[in-house]
């Protein structure tokens, strides 16, 4: 069966990007990856290195004719954020992502794509089996575990490079150069919980909160997207105030620490009379968080009526239930503060991400971020104070450092040269208020020239993702381009 993907320009990255997809995602989903990278390698005779964290350099020779042409490292990270609809039968361990082109975009069907960031890593495996490409030495760097940490950046062995120039492929815009990211940090706050037995007479009924836009924590923060933790825990509030009875058994919502919660569920126990009263509430705040998110066309909230079984027969003890709502309610998500340097750049943001419940605690995880570090430390001693007073232990991750602008490097100016020449106007250099690795890879190696660019890509971390074939275009033409004037 032909690949959807077929026939799409330039067919050499999305060749690859098609093979990339067609690798399953086990728990350590990266290593089915590197095992696709490995054999492509072996298969070219190209050199590979592999440091003790697991990330890969492959050595590509020169274009013949540029062998003294400066090393470049073309770099993208391997592993991507499997995000997935309720109502979609999909698991990452065993199936390959399923895509579908629709007009200009490629996308998934129930699911995440991918493309964040294995069209850049396709890009880079691209350019070594272009015939058409002009480069000097190249070196894929290609990192694990972005998504869940930045950890292959933090753990990486720097003297496995040479070249001092890098073009990391993560970004997601067409016709921009970035040249700074935010940094960030995550903090876990565990909420101790005890509970008792269900009141005589009540029954069991679940709050459903879905179909928000979520997406990316970082670059999708600024469009005041719905958090359905938020609506969720508003609602249970809302009816708590206006007297009704009203017992928490458990509340999830989120599942990633950098995605923007897309769905959150509670399941309340309540007077079997005043189901259609809480009905009632739940239909009011939806219409209420209509009207706040109207860039929310897809909101749906609901409450189902369950079984009485077992596992619903021990709610919270009510202290424990409003601390930890109350404390939910309190802790910041948005934006906090806009860049005073870079017009239109978030400077410092807060996603309450995940919140899961067990028998004896409630675990919450936040995702702080900021390009101003102590910024970044504000607003994680904020949340943890929120916390804190609801009798909440938290846990301080720590922080990954921010990548500062150079607009006036050499590689930021030859790339901005070669952008007017291919597209007849200058690019916007820009910085990103996400956690791409070049703040850490400076780390490593602090003499490394830095720019990032890469295709359209709209609601990467969510089944909602896309990237536009034409921009992939522009992009793949865009690189070729610069290393062949590096050459």
């Amino acid at each position: 069966m032909s690949s959807p993907l077929e026939g799409l320009e330039p067919r050499h990255i999305w060749q690859h990007f098609d093979g990339i997809r067609k690798v399953p995602r086990p728990s350590k989903h990266e290593e089915k990856v590197v095992e696709h990278v490995l054999a492509w390698a072996k298969d070219r005779g190209f050199e590979v290195l592999r440091d003790q964290v697991g990330n890969l350099v492959v050595k590509v020779p020169a274009t013949p004719g540029h062998e003294n042409a400066p090393t470049v490292v073309l770099q993208g990270h391997l592993d991507m954020v499997c995000e997935k609809n309720t109502d979609v039968e999909f698991d990452f361990m065993n199936d390959p992502i399923q895509v579908t082109v629709e007009g200009d975009w490629v996308k998934a069907v129930g699911t995440t794509l991918g493309a964040d960031n294995g069209i850049g890593v396709a890009a880079g495996m691209a350019i070594a089996d272009d015939p058409d490409a002009v480069h000097g030495p190249l070196e894929l760097l290609l990192t694990l575990d972005e998504e869940t940490g930045l950890t292959g950046a933090m753990g990486l062995d720097g003297s496995m490079l040479e070249g001092r120039i890098m073009i990391n492929l993560d970004t997601e815009e067409d016709g921009a150069i970035y040249i700074g990211c935010a940094g960030g940090a995550d903090s876990t706050a565990e909420f101790p919980l005890s509970r008792r037995r269900a009141l005589l007479g009540s029954i069991p009924a679940r709050l459903v909160v879905r179909g928000l836009r979520g997406g990316h924590s970082g670059v999708d923060i600024h469009e005041n997207r719905a958090n359905a933790i938020k609506l969720a825990v508003r609602t249970l509030l809302k009816a708590i105030e206006t007297g009704l009875e009203i017992d928490l058994v458990s509340l999830e919502g989120g599942s990633k620490h950098n995605a923007i919660p897309r769905e959150s569920f509670a399941v309340v126990r309540l007077p079997r009379v005043s189901f259609d009263e809480m009905a009632g509430i739940v239909e009011s705040c939806r219409a209420d968080f209509a009207e706040e998110f109207p860039n929310e066309p897809g909101l749906e909230m609901a409450l189902e009526r369950l079984d009485d079984t077992d596992e619903y027969h021990r709610p919270m003890n009510v202290h424990n239930r409003d601390r930890l709502l109350h404390a939910l309610n309190g802790i910041p998500h948005g934006v906090l503060a806009m860049s005073r340097d870079v017009p239109g750049l978030v400077e410092t943001s807060n996603n309450l991400a995940v919140i899961t419940t067990e028998e004896t605690r409630a675990v919450l995880t936040t995702s702080h971020r900021s390009s101003v570090m102590p910024a970044l430390y504000g607003v994680q001693g904020q949340v943890r104070s929120i916390c804190v007073l609801a009798g909440a232990s938290v846990e301080v991750h720590d922080a990954y450092p921010g990548w500062k602008p150079n607009p006036d490097s050499p590689t930021v100016r030859l790339a901005a040269e070669v952008h007017q020449r291919l597209f007849g106007k200058a690019p916007e250099l820009k910085a990103i208020h996400a956690g791409l690795e070049c703040g850490l890879l400076l780390d490593k190696v602090p003499d490394m020239d830095i720019i990032s660019i890469g295709p359209v890509i709209r609601n990467p971390h969510s089944p909602d993702e896309a990237v536009q074939i034409s921009s992939v275009a522009n992009f793949y033409r865009f690189l070729k381009e610069i290393l062949a004037e590096l050459a």
